[in-house]
């Protein structure tokens, strides 16, 4: 019996330091960061690192506001995110529910046909996508960055099998009511759908205010730059200053930290079910 305690109290040892490290190993770039931020350029720069510095630099977060428009590219950034989180939450929905409960003739191919996208890689997509944005003369506008990203393979493919799960008893019993396919999808299967669809929410915020790549191809005008796209200007050929980069950076991913801290039972709940599916 006294082998055994022990054995349960070493096991559950080992667990917690494991839990330990990777939590430091997790947190440790982001304090660093802060600590960066609040540096002189030449101790971002001294050999050995300095940790601590000697003096905080507040005035580099007020460099930053001086050096970008930063509050217009918080603004674009919100409103991109904004758009295509309801787009994916809406059109994904759509389309999984049919492929989900709608019997169609080639159901199955065409869903094959949008699994296929996620085996392809992005970049492969970049020069038809920005030809089209020419033709239709969207660069340098926001409908340039948030139209490409209103749907998506993932979003459909994770959402069909959350309405897949849902017991056929619902959707009987609402046809004999005299609902049609769309009242049944937006009264009964979107509601039960809820862990999804906070799921694909998630994950569409945080691509959107992080994506750097599309948005620096199609968006060259201060006007309309992301914050992502924004903070890259910082990063010179030469020379890079890191306390002013560090700095704008951690007032970047603010919101999204702010926004973890009010709903981080939600985002726990949908990546633990999106692990489960």
């Amino acid at each position: 019996m006294q082998r055994t305690k022990q054995l349960v109290t070493s096991k559950t040892f080992l667990i917690h330091f494991i839990l330990i490290v990777g939590a430091v190993a997790m947190v440790l770039p982001f304090l660093w960061m802060i600590l960066t931020s609040l540096k002189t350029y030449q101790e971002s720069i001294h050999v050995p690192p300095v940790f601590i510095p000697e003096e905080f630099q507040w005035g580099n977060y007020k460099e930053v506001f001086g050096l970008l428009p930063f509050f217009k590219f918080m603004y674009n950034t919100v409103i991109i995110t904004l758009l295509r989180t309801v787009g994916q939450l809406f059109l994904c929905s759509l389309a999984a529910y049919a492929f989900a409960r709608i019997e169609f003739p080639g159901r199955n191919v065409l869903f094959l046909l949008a699994l296929t996208v996620l085996m392809v890689p992005g970049q492969v997509f970049l020069l038809p996508q920005y030809m089209i944005m020419v033709k239709l003369g969207w660069l340098n506008t926001l409908s340039a960055v948030v139209v490409p990203g209103l749907f998506s393979a993932f979003g459909t493919f994770l959402l069909r099998q959350f309405f897949m799960g849902l017991p056929k008893e619902l959707e009987e019993a609402a046809r004999l009511d005299g609902c049609n396919h769309f009242q049944i999808y937006w009264k009964i299967m979107l509601p039960l759908a809820k862990p999804g669809l906070i799921a694909l929410g998630i994950f569409t915020t945080l691509w959107s205010w992080n994506e750097l790549m599309w948005p620096m191809i199609v968006n060259s005008s201060p006007e309309s730059m992301t914050l992502s796209v924004g903070l890259s200007s910082l990063q010179g050929q030469y020379l890079t200053n890191y306390p002013i980069l560090m700095a704008g950076s951690f007032l970047a991913i603010l919101p999204m930290l702010i926004l973890f801290i009010f709903l981080q039972r939600q985002f726990i709940e949908g990546i633990a079910v999106t692990g489960g599916k």
